[in-house]
């Protein structure tokens, strides 16, 4: 059975703050690929594409955790907390809007072979 975790979190800066807010996210990279259980976290911005022409937020993490264990154990931490608290959630905050959101890479009610 698969553990990992996939996250996407995406964010959408406040207008004239894009910059800014990438550079902050860019700032959270190095100490979170050091955590355990981190086994991806790549900030990435939209780009234009004719065969990609789905709505997206301008700026997106893609993440893989080993298991839910370390992407809670991330999310928890000091740093990402004072990140949304400063960012996000503050009135003059550089995020206008985001969504983190987490996904298994396992079918639903998938039968995975028994270990003892």
């Amino acid at each position: 059975m698969s553990k990992k975790v996939y996250c996407l979190a995406q964010f959408k800066a406040k207008p004239g703050k894009e910059k800014a807010l990438f550079e902050v996210l860019q700032s959270l990279e190095p100490n979170t690929l050091r955590e355990d259980g981190c086994l991806q976290y790549r900030l990435t911005r939209h780009i234009d594409s004719p065969f990609a022409e789905g709505n997206s937020f301008p700026i997106v993490f893609n993440e893989i955790w080993s298991d839910m264990a370390a992407f809670e154990a991330h999310c928890q931490r000091k740093e990402i907390v004072g990140f949304f608290e400063r960012y996000c959630a503050a009135e003059d905050g550089l995020a206008e809007d985001w969504n983190v959101t987490v996904y298994s890479d396992e079918p639903e009610q998938y039968d995975a072979p028994i270990i003892e």
